[in-house]
């Protein structure tokens, strides 16, 4: 088995990673930061928005079993991406709207499903994010992995980061594991 990787950031990664957890396809999902200048950042860093980072999630799938593309269907349908630098209170470049391609392919890929949204009006606004090339990725610390798994009744996440998931379930209910 082949397996690719996606990075995604969209606002706050627990969010992602609690929405593509339940993807069919998708075997690992690890919150991280991306992006930045700082040699292993750490959460307080990050989130004074100096480092460059942005909260972002890899995503480690089988592409015989979810493509791309349908990643990045699920990556738009639980994000704003017409907000620069920002995701509903979340504000600041860390909450950025940014795809780190791996490969050209990812990247036309990208191009391409954001060229059709915008023409679709798939959003009143244009969309604004950023597809640039991978760089390092840096797991998050370990108490912010599984974040909602783990902290279900913290407020954030039942005000927040469990509507996203919800969303994802209910749009992509077909593709569930």
């Amino acid at each position: 088995m082949t397996l690719e990787t996606a990075t995604l950031g969209g606002g706050c990664f627990w969010c992602l990673e609690a929405a593509f957890i339940q993807l069919n396809g998708v075997l690992e999902v690890i919150s991280g930061y991306c992006g930045g200048q700082v040699e292993q950042p750490n959460y307080a860093q990050v989130c004074t928005g100096a480092t460059g980072h942005a909260e972002v999630v890899r995503v480690t799938y089988d592409p015989a079993r979810i493509d791309y593309r349908t990643l990045l269907l699920a990556f738009f349908a639980i994000h704003d991406p017409t907000t620069p630098d920002r995701q509903g209170h979340d504000v600041g470049s860390q909450y950025r709207s940014v795809i780190f391609t791996h490969s050209p392919e990812q990247q036309r890929i990208a191009l391409d499903l954001i060229g059709v949204l915008d023409r679709e009006q798939t959003w009143p606004d244009p969309i604004v994010t950023q597809v640039v090339p991978a760089e390092r990725f840096w797991p998050a610390e370990d108490y912010h992995q599984n974040y909602l798994a783990n902290n279900p009744h913290q407020p954030y996440c039942m005000a927040v980061v469990a509507p996203k998931a919800a969303k994802l379930r209910k749009v992509f209910r077909d593709r569930l594991k």
